[in-house]
C-alpha cells in the first residue's frame, strides 16, 4: 500500500514536471519563430549593427510577446492540475448548501492518479450518506409526527366522550384503558427518542456492576406479559443462570427493545424462543420469534436511526429502538446481528462476560 502511494506521488511530481517543461518549451519555440519572422521581415538585421529605431522597436516588441505568450501559457498549464480542485470545490459548496445529490467526478486523465480517485470516491461516499441520512430524517419527521398526532387525538377525542357524560360504567372503564394506552404509547415513544440521544453522546461506560442476566432477561419477558398474553404466544426460553458485568440500566433497554419487537412482530399463537449461548469470553443472548421475513437487502439498514424495514408503517414504532440496541452494545464492546429466513427472524446480541 505504502509503496503504491509513494508512486503515485511519484507520478504526480513528474506529470507537474513535464508540464512545465513543456511550457518552457514552448515560450522558447515561440519566441525563436517571432525572432525569424522579424529577420524575415526585416525588422532585425543579423550582420552588423541594427538602427537604434529597429532595435528599440524589436526590444519592445519582444517584451510585449514574451509577457503575452508567458501569460497565456501560465494560465492555459494552472488551469490542467487545478481543474479537479475547482470541481471538487463546486462540489463542497453545493453540498454545504444542501443538494445532496451532488458527486464528484474527475476525468480521464485525472483517473490515472490514485489519489485523484480516493479523492472522488470519498467525497462520493459520504454525499450518498448523507442524501440517505437526509432522507431519513425527512422520513422520521413525517412518521414521528403521525405516530405522536395518533395518540394525541386519541387522547383528546375519548376524554371529550368522558366529559359529556351519559355513560355507562363499562364504557367509562373502556375509555379509561384507551386514554391510558395511549398515553404510555408517547411517554415509550419520547423515552426511546431520549434514550438515543443520551447512549449516542456517551463515549464512556460507566455504572458497571456484576447482576444475573437471565434474572434481568425474565423481568423484561415480564413487563410484556400483557402483550403476549393476548396473541397467546408460546414462550420458549433456553437458558439457565448467567452472570456478566455491565451498566445494568442501559443492557435493559437492549432486552425490552428487542423483546418489543419480537412480540410485535410475532403473529397469534407462534412462538418466541429466547436463548442464551456461552463462550469463553462472551455471552450470546439470542431472541427468535416467527412471523414474515426481514428481506435481505433491508438488514444491515434497520439499525441506522429512524429507519423502518415496515414502510406501510403498518405497526407502531417511530425506527430509534434497534439504533438504541446498537450503541449500547458497542457501548459494551459487543456486537448484534440478524438473521432472517424461513420465516424466523433472530437477531443475537454478544456481550463479553467483564468490561
Amino acid at each position: 500500500m505504502k509503496r503504491k502511494v509513494k508512486s503515485s506521488r511519484i507520478r504526480v511530481l513528474l506529470t507537474f514536471a513535464a508540464i512545465i517543461f513543456l511550457a518552457l518549451l514552448a515560450h522558447t519555440l515561440v519566441t525563436g519563430i517571432t525572432m525569424w519572422v522579424l529577420i524575415r521581415i526585416g525588422a532585425l538585421a543579423v550582420s552588423g549593427i541594427a538602427p537604434a529605431p529597429y532595435m528599440a522597436r524589436f526590444s519592445v516588441l519582444s517584451l510585449l510577446v514574451s509577457l503575452i505568450i508567458g501569460v497565456l501559457i501560465s494560465i492555459a498549464v494552472s488551469q490542467m492540475p487545478l481543474k479537479p480542485v475547482r470541481d471538487l470545490i463546486n462540489c463542497m459548496d453545493a453540498l454545504a448548501s444542501g443538494n445532496y445529490k451532488t458527486r464528484f467526478h474527475v476525468g480521464p486523465i485525472s483517473r490515472k492518479y490514485p489519489p485523484l480517485v480516493k479523492i472522488s470516491d470519498s467525497f462520493n461516499k459520504m454525499a450518498q450518506e448523507l442524501e440517505s441520512t437526509e432522507v431519513l430524517r425527512s422520513d422520521f419527521v413525517n412518521n414521528f409526527s403521525h405516530e405522536f398526532k395518533t395518540p394525541i387525538v386519541s387522547i383528546a377525542g375519548f376524554a371529550k366522550l368522558l366529559r359529556r357524560g351519559n355513560l355507562s360504567e363499562e364504557q367509562k372503564q373502556e375509555y379509561l384503558s384507551v386514554i391510558e394506552e395511549e398515553s404510555l404509547r408517547l411517554s415509550y415513544m419520547a423515552t426511546n427518542v431520549l434514550n438515543l440521544t443520551k447512549v449516542e453522546n456517551q463515549t464512556i461506560l460507566t455504572d458497571l456492576t456484576t447482576f444475573n442476566l437471565s434474572e434481568q432477561i425474565r423481568s423484561c419477558i415480564l413487563l410484556f406479559e400483557t402483550k403476549w398474553a393476548e396473541k397467546d404466544l408460546d414462550l420458549m426460553l433456553h437458558f439457565g443462570e448467567y452472570t456478566i458485568t455491565a451498566n445494568e440500566e442501559l443492557l435493559k433497554q437492549v432486552w425490552i427493545n428487542l423483546l418489543d419487537n419480537a412480540f410485535k412482530y410475532t403473529p397469534r399463537y407462534q412462538s418466541v424462543e429466547i436463548q442464551i449461548t456461552e463462550k469463553e469470553k462472551t455471552l450470546l443472548v439470542s431472541i427468535m420469534n416467527s412471523g414474515s421475513e426481514i428481506p435481505l437487502e433491508k438488514q444491515d439498514m434497520i439499525f441506522n436511526k429512524f429507519y423502518q424495514a415496515d414502510e406501510s408503517h403498518g405497526t407502531q414504532g417511530n425506527g430509534v429502538g434497534l439504533a438504541i440496541v446498537k450503541r449500547i452494545t458497542e457501548l459494551h464492546n459487543g456486537k448484534i446481528w440478524v438473521e432472517s429466513k424461513n420465516h424466523i427472524t433472530t437477531f443475537t446480541v454478544e456481550l463479553p462476560k467483564c468490561q
